[in-house]
Order: C-alpha cells, then structure tokens, then sequence
C-alpha cells in the first residue's frame, strides 16, 4: 500500500530547510522537555528524526486507511439524528486511525498530552491527510482552534480542554450565523452572563459550522448589550457535555461530504469566556482565521497532488489514435502545469509555514520571559511576512485546486463526469477551498497592502539577491525582469490616486506579485534539488506571461471607464431571463 509521505520527496526537501534548525530551537527550548518525556528530542538531529518517524506514520495511514475510506465516506456522509450527529463508517475508522497513533495533539506543548511539533510538520500531516481525503481534514485539522485555546485561554481552560484534545476529542469553531457570513461584525448570538451560576449563557443560532457536533466549541458571541459591531464580541468555550446545543440540521453540500457542515441550536447554553470581554472578534477570532487560513492552504496542496497523479496516471493509461494521450501536447501541457502548480503552491505553504513558526514560537517564549530586542525583532519581521504570505498563499493555492481538479476532469474525458473515478469528487471537494475561511476576494483585500507598502518587493529583492547555480542565472534574470514588471503596474495604478481603481485592480497586483514569489521560490528549490527544475521552468513562462498580460490590462485601461463594469443601483434584469 502506498505511504503518502515516502512516495511525495518534496515533504522531505521541506522538511529539511535550513530555517529548520531556528524553528526547532525556538520551539524546544534548549531541548528541556528531554528529562521529563521520554520521547522528547534530546538535539536537533533527534527532533527532525522524530518528525520523519511520525510523518512515515501519518502517510501509512493516509495510504492504506484514509484514502481508501474517502470514497465510501463521500457517498454515505454523516446523518443527524435526535439534534447529534454520526459520522459515516469510515470517518469513524479515520478517527479511531488517528487517535491510536497519537496524532490529535501533534502541535500542543507535551505537558497537555501533544507532541509538541512545529507548523511545519503539522502542516505536512495536513497536506497528506488532505491527499487522502479532503473532507476529513477539515475534522482532524480543526486542532488548530486548540492552538487558539492555547494562545488566549488561561491555564485552567489548557488544563481542562487542550489535554482532552491531545486524547482524541474533536474541536469546531462557531463563527457564522445566517446573517453573518463574512461579515463577522454582525454576529448576534447572544451571551449574557448568568449570576447565580457564574457563568455564560449563549442563545442563537450558529451556521455552516464545520463539525458543529464536536466535543469542545469556540464559539463567536456578542456579549455586550446594545452593540452592533466588532467591538460588543467576545469568544467563549462551550463544552457539549454540558449541554444546551442542538444539531438542527446538516447542510447537503457540494462536496467534502464526510466532515458535517451544521447549523446550531444555542438554547441558554452554559459556556465560559477566553481571553478578555470585547476582543472576540478584534484579536481571537482574527488570529484563529490566520491559523485556519493556513491549513486550508495544506488541504489545497493536498488535492492538487491528488488531482495530478489522478490526471497523469489517466494519461499514462488511456490510449487514442494508437497512442497513450499523455503524448499529445495538448495532454502533456496541462499535466506539466498541474505539475507546476502542485510544486509552486507546496513551496508557498511551507514558506509561510516557516515564518508562522518562528513567529508563533518568540510569541510563546515572550508569555515566559522578555525578549532581546533582536528577539523582538526577529518575531515582528516574521509575524509582517506570515501576515502577508498567508493570504496571497491561501488564494493562489485555493485556485489552483480548482484549476488542478478541472484539468483532472479534462484529461479522464467522459469518464472524469463519472462517479467512478476519484477526479470527480476532487474538483467538488475543492471548490470550496477558495469560498470558506475567506474568499479568494477577501484574500486580495489581506494582501493588497502589503503590496501598496512594498512587503512583497522587499521580499522580492532578497530573493533576487540569493546565490544561485550558474545555470540558472538565466531564469533569475527573467525573474528580475518580471518582478520589474510587476513594480511598474504597481506605479500605475497608485499613481492615480484613486482607491476604487486600486481596489479594481487589486487583484491582478496581488497575482502579479504572487507570480515572482512563487517563481523565485521554485527556483529556489531546484537550486538545492534538481528534480524541481522542470516544475521551475513550467512555472516561469506560466508566471511570465501572466505577468504581462495583467501589465497590458493595467497599461490600457482607463480609470475613467470603472463605471461600465459597474452595476448602478438601478440596474433591472431582463423580463424574459
């Protein structure tokens, strides 16, 4: 049976990143834990053993459980019965896999049971576990609400809560209501804070709520009476075996049909405060979204490696016009640029991964000492690149799932409408990578700053700096001419002055920067391991072109004509549509 992780080698190549032995230090911390746990690493060398070991165990598992239940899981689905939900047969084994090989708390410190893994290797179970079976991740991945408990619950709540994550239980975060999606401001289930019990109580509904039946809920409420935006929320944590919140239905979805997407119920349920009243929104549901951002970015990575192998072994198989298609140029082309898309959106997720890491670890050792000022230094300039790497990575890697899963589709023919092959239900399960925890839209909104402040320049420019082999100078300097490219379109539109304009043209900014990172990180990794070097040059006349077609829109348009794209108010549909 395959093992998801032996059989990918770019998990490797990223796993062993230089910037590995800072993330490892930080995050252990002079290795103290080594006299307390016997399975604490005692050096660098004995951790990145341990998340090879670990990382071999999640792709067997992916290989011969997960993976072979997905099909089974998306026909069955979950049911909800008497206000609780039961998962389908084999989401039951997935999760009974995962729970006996210690894998719930792979990223919460080991005092509380976990494994004390860094994001980088949590990242890389993701990204498998996704290959596998997108649809579950979003139940084993949801670990990352307990990294919101842990970064803004006290120590009584990580006691109580995140140990009995790390023993199996499941977590859901109960953000959207049926006025409210995002838009968040308007959240309106209501806490009011119960005397007599000293407690809170949440009353409302809750929906699209991702595992909405789960053990323990973060849960955004309004807790401040007479407000209407960010500032009257606070976060709170409901535990079910209290009590006080029903399952009122489950969605009947496009796809990732094994994780039950709920609406709920909240009828004076009991819950508690995390963190302080009024920063719901404002600090904790913002810093559990950077984190969920993140690991929808390892689940698209995930299902465009599924979806190339799908559409490259289909076109290794299928024979027309007496040969395999996959020698047609019309066949070969898109199964190289899957190729390349699947290599470029890798590298972006682990690029980010690093840099929320080293972040993430200086932010923890700040909870128990001061930081140097080079500490402090060093987590604000990785805390800026996380902040702007996390959502231009989230869109172009959400997009380029689509565009994988549909391409995937294309390359099976008639066959890939069928139910029969494994493509079908990937292009459904990705088409809501780029919708939840915000859209590809909302996304470009994140980033264009960093755009119109210079981040991605900045960035841009170290990379360019970079010493790379002599045979692929030639590739840097096209990579410099169209990171040239893209200063120029940004002069353009800023120039104008004009913030409808910038909005409008936003987009292809953000894309056009996305374009040389991504190219620049390809060819980063071919510096060190040749077997990137096609997936580089794919990606690179991809991205070049890209670049000046969005350059020539951008060089063309007249601001003035932003009205004839947009819908005045008066705008009525045709009586015969």
């Amino acid at each position: 049976m395959p093992n998801f992780y032996t059989d990918t080698p770019s998990l490797k190549h990223h796993l062993h990143h230089p910037l590995m032995r800072r993330i490892v230090e930080l995050k252990e911390r002079d290795f103290r834990d080594k006299d307390a746990f016997d399975y604490a690493p005692a050096d660098f060398e004995d951790a990145m053993d341990s998340y090879e070991k670990v990382l071999e165990i999640v792709g067997e598992i992916c290989g011969e459980i997960i993976a072979p239940n997905a099909e089974d899981v998306d026909h069955e689905g979950p049911v909800v019965s008497g206000g609780r939900v039961t998962y389908a047969e084999g989401t039951q084994k997935n999760l009974d896999a995962v729970r006996k090989a210690g894998l719930m708390g792979i990223a919460m410190p080991r005092r509380y049971g976990g494994l004390n893994f860094p994001v980088v290797p949590y990242i890389m179970a993701a990204d498998m576990v996704s290959r596998a079976d997108a649809g579950f991740e979003n139940l084993w991945g949801l670990q990352d609400c307990a990294e919101t408990l842990y970064e803004f619950g006290n120590e009584d709540q990580h006691q109580r809560y995140i140990t009995r994550v790390c023993a199996g239980e499941t977590m859901s975060m109960d953000l959207t209501e049926p006025d409210a999606g995002s838009d968040l401001q308007a959240v309106m289930l209501k806490a009011t804070y119960d005397e007599a019990e000293d407690c809170w109580r949440l009353n409302g509904v809750k929906r699209f709520i991702t595992n909405g039946d789960s053990d323990i809920h973060l849960v955004l409420a309004r807790s401040e009476e007479g407000t209407k935006d960010g500032r009257g929320l606070s976060m709170f944590v409901y535990d079910k075996r209290n009590g006080g919140v029903s399952v009122r239905r489950i969605e009947n979805k496009l796809g990732i049909k094994g994780s039950p997407t709920c609406e709920l119920v909240y009828r004076n349920a009991k819950a508690e405060l995390c963190g302080e009243r009024r920063l719901g929104l404002i600090k904790y549901v913002i810093a559990l979204m950077n984190n969920a951002r993140l690991g929808i970015m390892a689940q698209a990575v995930g299902i465009c490696e599924a979806a190339y192998r799908e559409g490259y072994k289909y076109a290794c198989e299928r024979h027309q016009f007496g040969k395999a298609i996959i020698n047609f140029p019309a066949v070969y082309e898109m199964v190289a640029l899957m190729r390349a898309r699947t290599d470029a959106s890798r590298a972006m997720l682990y690029e980010t991964a690093r840099f929320v890491d080293i972040y993430k670890a200086l932010e923890d050792i700040a909870r128990e000492r001061k930081l140097t000022p080079e500490e402090r230094r060093e987590q604000k300039e990785y805390a800026k690149l996380a902040d702007a790497y996390t959502p231009m990575g989230k869109a172009m890697s959400t997009e380029y799932a689509n565009q994988n899963a549909y391409d995937a589709i294309q390359i099976h023919g008639g066959s890939g409408f069928m139910k029969d092959y494994t493509c079908e239900r990937l292009y459904r399960d990705a088409r809501i990578t780029n919708i939840y925890e915000g859209t590809t839209q909302l996304q470009v909104v994140a980033a264009i700053r960093h755009v119109t402040t210079g981040t991605y320049l900045s960035r841009l420019r170290a990379y360019e700096a970079l010493e790379y082999k002599p045979e692929l100078e030639s590739y840097r300097k096209r990579l410099t001419e169209m990171t040239d490219t893209y200063e120029k379109s940004v002069a353009t539109v800023t120039e104008a002055k004009d913030s409808e304009y910038l909005d409008f043209m936003a987009r292809r900014l953000v894309e056009s920067a996305a374009h040389c990172v991504l190219g620049y990180l390809l060819l980063q990794d071919a510096n060190k391991d040749d077997a990137f070097l096609k997936s580089a040059d794919v990606y690179i006349n991809y991205g070049e072109s890209e670049i000046h077609k969005n350059m020539d829109f951008i060089s063309k348009f007249n601001p003035d004509n932003l009205s004839s794209y947009r819908q005045e108010q008066n705008y009525t549909l045709d009586a015969s549509l």
